[in-house]
C-alpha cells in the first residue's frame, strides 16, 4: 500500500506540475462510452455495386473527437454528414497539421461487418499523430467508435468480393494562429465511402514509370507516415509519366536507383535465381518507407504459407537489379500492395527509355500475385480466420 501511495503521489506531482490535476487526466482521454449519435431524417439513396467510384460518395453519417489542450478529449459524436468551417488562419491550411489513415470494411456471408487488422492502422495513426506534434488517442476506444459508425451506417456497406466500405479516420489541427507551433486544438473525424475496385479495370496490370527525377520521401523525413503533405508533390509526377503511357511512378532513391514504392503503395518484387531458388523482396523500413499493413501482411503469409524453395526478404534492391534480372529471365512477377488496391499486378516498368516487361503468367496477374490477394480476400471478408486479423463490429 504505502509503494502504491509513493507511486500516485509522484504522478500527481509530475501532473500538477504540468498544470493538471487527476480530474484533467481522467478528461484527456478518448472515452467511447460517451458517444451521442443523432441520426439524419435526410437517408441518401444507395448507388448500385457498377456505379460505385472510390472516393467519390458517403455515407449518411460521420465520427467526431474535439481535442483541446486545456480539456483532452471531448464527447464523440455520431451525425450527419457535414461541411466543416474553421477560421481562414487554421494551421492545418498552413502548415500541414494533417495525418490520415486508410481502411476499409466487408460485409461477409453472414451480413456482419469486419475491418482488417485496424489495431496496425490506429498504431500507425498515433506514430504519425505523434510526428507532426498533434494528440495521440486510445487506439481500441477510437476502434469501438468506429464499430459504432459502422453499424449507424452499414446499410452502406456493399455486398461481392471486391466491394467495401472505405474508412478515412483523419486529425487535423483546428487552432486559429499563423504562428508556427504546437496546435492546441485539433479535430479528430472519420468518413466513409462505399467502393469498388480501385482501379476501374479491375484486378488488370498496371505499368510503371520508373521516377529518379522525383523523390517521395528521404531519410529522416516523414516518408514513413500517413500525412497529406506526403502525398501532394507526388501528383506531378505522375500527371507527367501518364503522358508518356504509364499509369503510376516507380519511385527510386539516390544515384543507386534504390526501389521505394510504387505510387502510393508499397512493391514486392518476385525473382527466380539459375538454380531454380524463389525469392520475395520488398524494401525494408528505414524510414522511408511506409508501414503499410497490407505489405506486412503479405510478409507474414507468404513466409508461413510459401513453400521451402521461397525466400521472402526485405532487403535494398534497384532498378538495374530488377532490369539485369528480366534480361537473364530471372524476374517472375511484380505487384504493388495497400488499402485502396489491396494487390495490384505490374506488367511492366518504363526506364531509360526503354520498357522492362513483367511476365503475367495467370492471365491479368501472376500465380503468386493472384495467390496473395485470394489469401487476403478470404480474411478480410471472413471466410477464413487468421490471428485475428478481421474484427467484427459490434
Amino acid at each position: 500500500m504505502q509503494i502504491f501511495k509513493q507511486i500516485l503521489n509522484t504522478t500527481c506531482r509530475k501532473s500538477l506540475m504540468k498544470g493538471q490535476n487527476i480530474n484533467n487526466i481522467r478528461k484527456m482521454s478518448l472515452d467511447s462510452t460517451k458517444l451521442e449519435i443523432t441520426k439524419t431524417t435526410t437517408p441518401k439513396e444507395k448507388l448500385p455495386n457498377d456505379q460505385l467510384i472510390f472516393g467519390k460518395t458517403f455515407t449518411d453519417h460521420m465520427l467526431e473527437i474535439e481535442w483541446t489542450q486545456e480539456n483532452g478529449w471531448g464527447v464523440p459524436k455520431i451525425s450527419p454528414y457535414h461541411n466543416f468551417s474553421f477560421d481562414p488562419s487554421t494551421v492545418v491550411f498552413h502548415y500541414a497539421f494533417e495525418l490520415f489513415e486508410g481502411m476499409k470494411a466487408y460485409r461477409d456471408t453472414n451480413n456482419q461487418i469486419r475491418t482488417f487488422r485496424s489495431d496496425k492502422n490506429m498504431i500507425r495513426m498515433n506514430q504519425s499523430a505523434e510526428r507532426i506534434a498533434l494528440p495521440t488517442f486510445d487506439g481500441e476506444e477510437l476502434m469501438k467508435l468506429i464499430d459504432k459508425f459502422l453499424i449507424t451506417d452499414e446499410s452502406f456497406v456493399p455486398q461481392g468480393a471486391g466491394y467495401s466500405l472505405y474508412l478515412r479516420p483523419t486529425l487535423i489541427g483546428t487552432t486559429a494562429s499563423l504562428g508556427v507551433g504546437t496546435p492546441d486544438k485539433a479535430l479528430l473525424y472519420v468518413i466513409a465511402s462505399p467502393v469498388g475496385p480501385y482501379y476501374g479495370t479491375g484486378f488488370k496490370p498496371v505499368s510503371l514509370e520508373a521516377t529518379d527525377y522525383a523523390v517521395r520521401a528521404w531519410p529522416g523525413g516523414v516518408g514513413n507516415r500517413k500525412l497529406g503533405a506526403n502525398y501532394a508533390p507526388c501528383i506531378l509526377p505522375q500527371l507527367e509519366a501518364a503522358q508518356r503511357g504509364y499509369q503510376q511512378n516507380l519511385w527510386l532513391f539516390g544515384d543507386e536507383g534504390y526501389v521505394t514504392e510504387v505510387g502510393t503503395m508499397n512493391v514486392f518484387f518476385a525473382f527466380k535465381d539459375s538454380e531454380g531458388k524463389k525469392e520475395l523482396v520488398t524494401a525494408p523500413l528505414d524510414g522511408t518507407i511506409l508501414e503499410g499493413v497490407t505489405r506486412d501482411s503479405i510478409l507474414q503469409l507468404c513466409k508461413e504459407r510459401l513453400p521451402s524453395e521461397w525466400t521472402v526478404v526485405e532487403r535494398k534492391f534497384t532498378i538495374h537489379e530488377i532490369e539485369e534480372r528480366a534480361a537473364k529471365g530471372e524476374l517472375i512477377e511484380a505487384f504493388g500492395a495497400g488499402t485502396a488496391a489491396v494487390v495490384s499486378p505490374i506488367e511492366r516498368i518504363g526506364w531509360k527509355g526503354k520498357d522492362i516487361s513483367v511476365p503475367i503468367t495467370a492471365g491479368d496477374a501472376g500465380e503468386l500475385t493472384t495467390q496473395v490477394a485470394e489469401w487476403i480476400r478470404k480474411i478480410q471478408y471472413g471466410e477464413e480466420e487468421y490471428k485475428n486479423w478481421s474484427r467484427v463490429a459490434k
